[in-house]
């Protein structure tokens, strides 16, 4: 059973964090500051180290908060040949936190190099992608399916939420679904 004390950490572990995410939010990672995270979270600079010794440490929490709420959402809608359900989540968890996909599959944060656990994370994902996709498939190709299902629906939502089809006159969600559907099992298994 959890102790006050340990409930309490955990609450102000909580708070730092959402902090953070706002500040990322308005910022971005490069200006990323835990001297402004306590400040509005009420404590010193200093204080907020017992709870994060570094920024590294909890840009790392951040990094397995979101890989988590990923690997969560693609996993409940998961079943054998549900591809297209598992875009729909991958785009929908996308969009409803831009910065939080960002954060993820944007830009590498320079000097930042994430533990191994969180790699552990993020193939609970493909991991289910290999599962969806293997029961529409009938060789073994399903890795090279993957993937490219992969890197197909992370450029199309990487634009959107980047902003780079802004003005060009075309619903994203149209282009988002025209890709899945391209990548059924018959058009990426040439």
């Amino acid at each position: 059973m959890e102790t006050s004390r340990e409930r309490y950490r955990a609450q102000v572990r909580a708070e730092i964090k959402r902090h953070a995410w706002e500040q990322l939010a308005t910022t971005g990672v490069s200006a990323l500051s835990l001297n402004a995270i306590a400040k509005h979270v009420g404590m010193s600079g200093p204080a907020l180290y017992r709870y994060f010794p570094c920024r590294d440490d909890l840009i790392t929490d951040l990094v397995r908060d979101a890989y988590r709420s990923l690997a969560d959402a693609v996993q409940a809608v998961a079943r054998p040949g549900s591809v297209a359900e598992v875009a729909c989540a991958i785009r929908e968890w996308a969009l409803a936190d831009p910065q939080r996909y960002l954060f993820v599959y944007g830009t590498p944060i320079p000097g930042y190099r994430a533990p191994g656990d969180t790699t552990e994370i993020s193939n609970e994902i493909m991991a289910v992608l290999l599962r969806v996709h293997a029961a529409e498939a009938d060789d073994g190709r399903v890795f090279s399916r993957v993937v490219t299902f992969w890197t197909r629906i992370h450029g199309v939502l990487s634009l959107e939420l980047a902003g780079h089809f802004d003005g060009m006159g075309f619903d994203p969600a149209l282009l988002f679904a025209a890709e899945v559907d391209s990548l059924s099992i018959k058009d990426i298994s040439r």
